[in-house]
């Protein structure tokens, strides 16, 4: 649904009622009455955060440059673990009986999160609408007008340069009816890459993450208010590795550094699982050890939002990854969490081994998916790595 109004009505306006869904339902999660309550908002959370990525990913590709296009995006995608680790400090102090109450202190948590989204959302205001998006709508004055206005905060001047691209105006989004098209007809091999890589990602991902305390609690005996400490690292890993990582996506290539980092993530995993069910680690090293793997599978997770917004045209981009990301999180980010929360209550290492060697395969399988199928974006602009479905003709200047 936020992937239609991304389309129909631009990207600014829907990355704005997203963060304020998102802000809402983190607010009304720390005031739940009882369970039931607690789980709706924390639904409507999860559909915040859907949309979140669906506006924030399509809006960055449109507005950066081809040339920083691939680090700007995996930057942006990592910075949510920035957010991670001042709730996870946050946590760590007000689940401390010593500070506040029990009943009190996961409510405060909350909180928290309401009170940094709304930091946010006054940055965000900042943020332009895609010139490209209000182009294709035929709002030509509002385009230029963007496009001067970033100019002059560059300190650059916009020059004329590569295609020229002819195009019929619309006044809406083009849907569902498109999108079919370019899945099925325009872009089958695309499509099925952004789903192994979107598939992939969301099991590895919820599978571990989501039962990281779980298994802390369970296999190392730690406190739950001690929890956010052996976050902190596994956060911090995981900004910096789009950080560091990012630049070599546009140097280096997309198709190359997305076969490495999800094959590192996948190898890297299965030594973990070794040394695990070996009983080797304590909780320490086991977290180190993980910090290690998802140094590489956060630079992986955000290259498929870039290259699922890379490989479809202007008109069904924001739909395309709200698309697959609900898919992605359907098939592998559903079931990920609730079999390994089986998996840990049973307090079997070998059991937990083996569902994480299951993430670890999904991971090595989309490396060699995207080594083979991948399409080379980086440096090129994004018309031309997925034409406009309204444009009509081509020419050089």
């Amino acid at each position: 649904m936020f992937g239609w109004l991304a389309d129909r009505y631009g990207r600014k306006p829907l990355f704005m009622t997203t963060l304020g869904l998102y802000l809402v339902a983190t607010a009304a999660s720390g005031l739940a009455p009882d369970f039931g309550w607690f789980a709706l908002f924390r639904f409507l959370t999860g559909a915040g955060i859907g949309g979140e990525y669906t506006a924030i990913s399509s809006a960055i590709q449109e507005l950066t440059p081809a040339r920083y296009r691939g680090r700007t995006d995996l930057i942006v995608n990592g910075s949510f673990w920035l957010g991670a680790a001042l709730g996870a400090l946050a946590a760590t102090l007000l689940l401390d009986p010593r500070v506040l109450p029990p009943g009190l202190g996961w409510r405060a948590a909350f909180g928290v999160g309401t009170v940094l989204g709304c930091l946010i959302l006054l940055l965000r205001r900042a943020v332009p609408e895609s010139p490209r998006w209000l182009m294709v709508q035929g709002r030509m004055a509002e385009a230029e007008r963007v496009m001067r206005d970033i100019s002059a905060r560059a300190g650059a001047v916009a020059q004329a340069g590569g295609k020229r691209i002819r195009f019929r105006p619309r006044q809406a989004g083009m849907g569902v009816g498109a999108l079919l098209l370019a899945l099925f007809r325009l872009y089958p091999q695309r499509a099925a890459v952004g789903l192994t890589l979107m598939v992939a990602q969301a099991f590895f991902y919820n599978a571990i993450f989501f039962t990281y305390a779980l298994v802390l609690g369970r296999f190392f005996g730690v406190a739950p208010e001690r929890v956010g400490l052996y976050l902190l690292p596994f956060a911090i890993g995981n900004f910096l590795g789009p950080l560091l990582l990012g630049r070599y996506f546009d140097s280096v290539g997309r198709r190359p550094m997305m076969a490495l980092t999800y094959a590192a993530s996948g190898l890297l995993l299965l030594v973990a699982t070794a040394l695990f069910v070996a009983g080797l680690l304590d909780a320490v090293t086991q977290t180190l050890a993980w910090t290690v793997v998802f140094f590489f599978a956060s630079a992986a997770a955000s290259s498929a939002y870039l290259t699922v917004g890379e490989s479809f045209p202007l008109e069904v981009r924001a739909l395309a990854i709200s698309v697959f990301y609900a898919l992605g999180t359907a098939i592998g980010g559903i079931a990920g969490p609730a079999l390994f929360g089986m998996l840990v209550a049973s307090g079997a290492r070998a059991s937990l081994g083996l569902g994480y060697a299951v993430g670890a395969g999904l991971m090595l399988i989309a490396a060699a998916v995207v080594w083979r199928y991948g399409v080379r974006a980086e440096n090129r602009g994004l018309e031309d790595v997925a034409a406009l479905m309204s444009g009509v003709e081509q020419r050089a200047p």
